[in-house]
Order: C-alpha cells, then structure tokens, then sequence
C-alpha cells in the first residue's frame, strides 16, 4: 500500500507546446495532499506552435498564467521566465530567472527534505541550474519526462531532441534522476475527445477551458487520440504505485540521440510501465471535484 507523502515540488513546463501540460498543471494544484507546488518553470520549444525557442518559451509563460488564474492560485509571484534558447555547450549554461530560482530553493533544502523537480519539456532549464551550481544534485530530486526506454533503438524523442546537449548533462551529472520514457510508457496515457467528455462532467470553467484546448488541439493535427504524456511525471508523485520504476545504471545518450552503455558508478531509476486507468481516474475526479 502507497504511504501518502507530500513533496516540494518545481514544474518545468513548455505548456503551450501541446496540450497535456495544461493538465499537469492543474493535477499538481489540485493534489495537495502529494504536491507542494512552489513554482513554475516556462521551458523554451521550437516547432509550429512557436516562432523561435524563445517565443515558445514566452508562450508557455502566459499559458501557465492562463490555468494558474483559472485554478485561483495567487501563484503570480511563483511563475517564471526560462531560457531563451537551447543549451549550445555543457560549459555554457543558459541563465534565466526560472534556474535562479530553482538553485536558490535547492540550495534552501537538504538531504532529508529535497527539492523535487518535474521537467516535461526540453532539460535547458535544468541542465542550466547543474551546470551553474552543481552542489545543488545534492538536495533535489528529478523527474524528467523524454526519450526512449534504454532497451529501444533511438532515444529520438521531441523533449530529448530539442536539446540533446542538456540531456546529456543530466545523464552525466550525478543527480539523482528518475526517467520516464515516451515510447512504451508515458505514450500509453491515451485519450480521446470523447474519453475525456465522458469523463470531465462539472460545467466548471477549468475543465470547459481544457476539453476546448484539447478539441483545438486534436482537430488541429486531425488526431483520433493522443497521450497526455506529461500527466504521469505528476502522477509518479502523487502515486508511485501508478508508475512503477527500476533502477539501472545511467545511460551514455550519444550524439546522435542513440543510448551508448552506461555512465559507471550511477544510478539512475527508469519506469517501465504505467498504471494507465488509476491515473486518469484520478485526475478526472479531482478536476470535476473543482469549483
């Protein structure tokens, strides 16, 4: 039986890249009794939602305001601007206010009561705040949503690609880390449109404004269903037992986005499944519980 623990916990997010971060965001606020959500990290993504990493990065930023005010947070004050593009040398790291912000909380907590950090985006941010204080992989814990289980043949994968260099350095620092992989795992948090309509059934304005976010989304890239991959970096938290994971040496990611061996003498967790009914239900429940 899972002993409910409550977590400090950072979300590093590219929230208007798709549309699971929106319901990330809105299960860590509305899981208290897991999820101490301190702040908010808007992650920089490039593709055709956005002009430039910058411009994705500034998107994300408004949109996590956007759900922030629809979920009556107050959590102005707790949100904050990322990288303005990808990481170019593990010597060069790219300062912002979201790794200012997360190296001085880090740098607030200890052993016994880390910092845990969600990274469902590309790892700039993150990478950033290693590579400027790496005293602080002693007193955080992270969770980083992207790649490719170590058995698959390519850790190709839009987090990870987006900025191979930052993985790389999560891989090789030593922190502590657990990895959720895209293929074969997170991608089986599927839903559709009408899994969703059936589920989400409190006329509230947080659920209308994601059902249409979904539709938009859906109808836009002409999908039957998708995952909302990110939702299980949150659910890892608020129910371990929902994604079970294995620990393994932490992997060499090559250049080419291809796993290469192992980096010796660390240990990484990696899931190897998730428990794909007990998450949705829960998220469900909770955002019809809203009002």
């Amino acid at each position: 039986m899972h002993n409910v623990t409550r977590f400090r916990v950072v979300l590093d997010t590219d929230t208007f890249n798709e549309v699971d971060d929106q319901f990330t965001l809105a299960y860590a606020f509305l899981s208290p009794d897991q999820i101490n959500l301190e702040a908010c990290y808007a992650a920089p993504f490039l593709n055709a939602r956005s002009l430039s990493a910058e411009d994705g990065m500034e998107k994300s930023y408004q949109e996590i305001h956007v759900v922030s005010n629809l979920l009556k947070t107050n959590f102005d004050g707790h949100i904050f601007r990322g990288a303005t593009h990808f990481l170019e040398s593990k010597e060069r790291p790219v300062e912002s206010d979201a790794t200012r912000d997360l190296i001085a909380r880090a740098m607030q907590s200890s052993q016994e009561d880390p910092l845990h950090v969600v990274g469902i985006a590309a790892a700039t941010n993150l990478a950033s705040a290693l590579i400027i204080e790496p005293r602080i992989k002693e007193f955080v814990r992270f969770y980083w949503l992207g790649g490719s289980p170590l058995y698959w043949r390519t850790a190709d994968e839009f987090n990870l690609k987006q900025d191979v260099l930052s993985a790389q350095v999560l891989f090789e620092s030593g922190v502590d880390l657990t990895l959720i992989p895209c293929k074969n795992v997170a991608e089986h948090m599927r839903v559709s449109s009408a899994d969703l309509k059936d589920a989400l059934l409190s006329p509230n304005p947080l659920c209308d404004f994601l059902l249409q976010r979904f539709d938009q989304y859906m109808e836009e890239k002409d999908f039957l269903s998708k995952p909302l991959w990110d939702v299980v970096a949150m659910a890892l938290l608020v129910n371990p037992d929902w994604v079970p994971c294995d620990g393994v040496d932490s992997p060499l990611l090559r250049d080419d986005k291809t796993w290469g061996g192992c980096v010796h003498g660390h240990k990484i967790k990696v899931a190897r499944e998730i428990r794909r009914d007990a998450i949705f239900r829960d998220l469900c429940r909770k955002l019809n519980e809203f009002s």
